[in-house]
């Protein structure tokens, strides 16, 4: 099944959820027989989600980086191999709209990248400009620049109203990864 228009879908802000409306965004249209690729940055470790979409055919998830620490902690010399990681994954990117690969693409945390200077926006809004006119394209993280935005169909914006990190608890299996 192709969709006879796909559109562009943003999900960013300061509040938990972003990843999670994607992937389910992701398995309801797998689940309608569509394509998904769905490509990760600035995510290396093990989450629960990557055990279940594995079982599903037509959801493929990829990730180019190798397993680091928080962007903040690298050093000068991990931040050159993760830039390098960062330009296959465009260049992947490029590949799979050119070619027309998947229905739905799902860009997650790229803006995380776009804003440590791992990407550069002009590359992302121009790939997003000439991509095929049934594919969806799926865009997450915080502080979505405002020419995405404009270009965008869909924007939700999720905001920590309260979040129990400031309370002192830890990330949890199950929940937050």
């Amino acid at each position: 099944m192709k969709l006879k228009l796909g559109l562009i879908q943003i999900y960013t802000g300061d509040g938990k959820g972003k990843t999670t409306a994607a992937i389910g965004q992701g398995i309801r249209a797998a689940g309608n027989d569509l394509d998904v690729y769905m490509v990760q940055f600035l995510k290396t470790f093990f989450t629960g989600e990557l055990h279940i979409l594995d079982r599903i055919d037509n959801f493929e998830v990829f990730r180019f980086e190798s397993e680091k620490n928080f962007f903040w902690n690298l050093t000068e010399r991990e931040k050159k191999v993760l830039q390098e990681e960062t330009d296959k994954a465009i260049c992947f990117i490029e590949e799979v709209i050119r070619e027309d690969k998947c229905d739905v693409l799902i860009l997650d945390e790229i803006f995380g990248s776009l804003h440590n200077g791992l990407i550069d926006e002009n590359r992302i809004l121009e790939l997003l400009k000439s991509k095929p006119k049934t594919m969806e394209i799926i865009l997450t993280g915080r502080k979505a620049p405002q020419s995405f935005i404009e270009i965008a169909d869909y924007v939700s914006e999720i905001k920590m109203r309260k979040h129990p990190f400031t309370e002192g608890i830890n990330s949890r299996k199950g929940i937050e990864y």
